[in-house]
């Protein structure tokens, strides 16, 4: 147990670094997932662009899902959004900042997904096969409208009779393959320059504003943290003074098999105090509620002053 709470307790104080490896391991895997996919197109005019662009779009948006699910910092957010103001104001510029940081690393593995599809060509042949220009390919200058969109739709499948033999069947997946890996080298330069300009343009502007929206975020994540930490510690010893209470009449027992009874003034610390003294579920719920509504302004002075 003393291990696996050390390694919880790694994962809550490097909860950055974390995200930024689960962010890479979804990258990773969206790649082994694409190169174990079997891409099977349909060869059928009327379901090619709906398999080929599903496959493109549809688990990108699960990894993107995924993304914003591992990380503990987007529940954050949203409460703190939905938080009301309170004795506490609220910081959009905070918010904001935690929001850019959230979409960023969601980003990764859809991104990579995308490009992957891209450069290898087989979803944008199968989807937009049909939309290729008959006239520019000899096999098909003297085939009926008809019989054009069935073989163009039937690129992809070598197997088929009426593709087997068809000279320009290579020549419309090279065609096609060629548009796709040129629209993935351009959106991956694209990227590549957006992050470079963002690299190199930041200290360009108000870098205190950053660094106060980067502290304000960190502070609040580790508030999150060391309040549930509180809730749990404070769960444990409100659950042991319920059991004890029941079994009163077994006192002598419990001290000598399962329990070791905390004596009045030993291994009471201040903070342990505070929370001993929360003895009853009307002051637990109102302690929760003053929590959500009113959390305390941001002046430790305060507390010292009085």
């Amino acid at each position: 147990m003393d291990r696996f709470r050390m390694i919880f307790q790694y994962f809550q104080s490097n909860s950055e670094s974390v995200m930024n490896g689960i962010c890479g391991l979804l990258a990773l895997a969206s790649v082994k997932m694409y190169t174990s996919f079997d891409f099977s197109c349909p060869c059928l005019p009327q379901y090619n662009m709906a398999y080929g662009l599903g496959i493109m779009f549809i688990p990108p948006i699960i990894l993107f899902l995924c993304g914003l699910i591992l990380n503990r910092q987007s529940l954050v957010m949203l409460e703190e959004w939905r938080r009301p103001p309170g004795r506490r104001k609220k910081d959009l510029a905070v918010i904001r900042y935690m929001c850019s940081s959230i979409m960023q690393r969601a980003m990764v593995a859809p991104v990579v997904w995308i490009i992957v599809t891209l450069l290898d060509g087989k979803c944008l042949i199968c989807a937009f096969s049909g939309s290729v220009d008959p006239e520019k390919f000899v096999a098909f200058s003297n085939v009926s409208t008809v019989q054009v969109q069935q073989l163009l739709a039937k690129v992809l499948c070598k197997d088929d009779e009426l593709m087997r033999n068809n000279t320009s069947r290579k020549a419309v997946s090279r065609y096609l393959r060629c548009w796709s890996q040129a629209l993935g080298w351009s959106i991956l330069l694209i990227l590549i320059i957006a992050a470079f300009l963002a690299r190199w343009l930041r200290p360009c502007f108000n870098q205190a504003t950053l660094l106060q929206a980067r502290h304000w975020s960190n502070y609040i994540d580790i508030e999150q943290k060391i309040f549930e930490e509180t809730c749990c510690e404070h769960s444990r010893l409100f659950a042991h003074k319920c059991i004890l209470h029941f079994f009163e009449s077994m006192q002598q027992e419990i001290k000598l098999h399962s329990f070791s009874l905390p004596r009045e003034g030993e291994g009471a610390e201040g903070g342990e105090d505070l929370l001993r003294g929360i003895t009853d579920q009307d002051q637990v719920n109102k302690l929760l509620k003053t929590w959500h509504y009113e959390k305390p302004p941001l002046d430790v002075s305060q507390a010292h002053q009085r």
